[in-house]
């Protein structure tokens, strides 16, 4: 591995403007990290800690420095991702997601009601009746509220991480139809193993750089697999540089689920063009950043010098 000195003069920070609100986020910040082998990434959300930013970090280092394995496969399919927005703007949004077959929809956002996300279901499902549906609730639900909601919402391939505690999801899953997908289960838990264990999710939502690298996410997607738990590679809300890692992982452990990897569409600037979606796929194939785009969204000095120094921060959290 190289030294942190070595690591902080490869990496360029930038900014990216939102075409949505998508996760409280309307600038998605990233410190990216042009290494001997590729480019890695490392865009850990502002809040989180150390602790748990340092695994995002170790993502961003085995992309640069050790090189992602070569993918068994040329495309994959994706999923359309939809935000918490109003029936009015979903024309546009689901535009942008014409051709994938699989649309994940945002709810139980902290500042709308059930009411509001069966509103955004039924607009969804008169305009695009042909989809698969998934929803992503974040936690955002008690039990008694999934309950509600699953009763509510119809059929839907799966509810992701609809409540907060792995016993919540046991006792969810007791009492709906609608299976049951982990997300911050398993990436924000000091046991990811634990939700397989207990048998309290029928899939596994899995998300390269909260897992600390493609080679973990491996790691995991086995052992989920042998519980019987289907595995969906998402997007962390990634740049074209963290999405090598996350196309490379989906065409290794779930090459047939449709990923949750079409992020770059809700970005206005990317660093890269977006990966082109044709028949519900896309390219698998590596992407490097465009240096005028990279020098275009460079993010202020001020925040390059925040994510140099959170750089700092998670490599003496790790030992490296």
């Amino acid at each position: 591995m190289s030294s942190l000195d070595e690591v902080l003069e490869r990496t360029r920070v930038v900014a990216l403007p939102m075409r949505v609100k998508f996760r409280g986020v309307t600038v998605r910040e990233a410190a990216l990290i042009e290494g001997p082998l590729g480019w890695g990434e490392f865009s850990a959300f502002t809040e989180y800690s150390p602790a748990e930013a340092s695994r995002w970090l170790l993502s961003g280092l085995e992309a640069a420095f050790l090189g992602l394995p070569t993918p068994p496969r040329s495309h994959i399919p994706v999923n359309g991702t939809i935000p918490a927005v109003g029936p009015e703007q979903l024309p546009e949004v689901l535009q942008r997601f014409r051709a994938c077959s699989v649309l994940k929809v945002k709810v139980a956002e902290p500042s709308q009601s059930l009411a509001d996300d069966y509103e955004r279901i039924a607009a969804i499902r008169q305009l695009r009746p042909d989809a698969t549906l998934r929803v992503d609730a974040n936690r955002g639900w008690s039990v008694n509220e999934a309950i509600a909601a699953a009763r509510l919402l119809g059929p839907l391939e799966y509810m992701e991480q609809p409540v907060a505690t792995v016993e919540e999801m046991e006792q969810l899953r007791r009492w709906v139809d609608v299976p049951i997908a982990a997300d911050e289960a398993i990436r924000k838990a000091e046991d990811p193993y634990e939700i397989a264990r207990r048998r309290a999710a029928d899939y596994a939502v899995i998300k390269v750089a909260p897992m600390g690298g493609v080679a973990q996410v491996e790691k995991v997607a086995e052992f989920m697999a042998r519980y019987g738990m289907g595995v969906t590679i998402a997007s962390a809300l990634d740049t074209a540089v963290g999405m090598n890692a996350g196309v490379v992982a989906a065409a290794c452990v779930a090459p047939e689920r449709a990923a949750g990897l079409a992020t770059s569409q809700l970005f206005v600037e990317d660093v890269a063009p977006p990966r082109e979606i044709v028949d519900g796929m896309i390219s698998t194939a590596a992407v490097a950043p465009d240096p005028a785009r990279v020098e275009e969204l460079a993010a202020p000095p001020a925040r390059r010098d925040w994510w140099l120094k959170r750089i700092e921060q998670c490599w003496l959290e790790l030992g490296l």
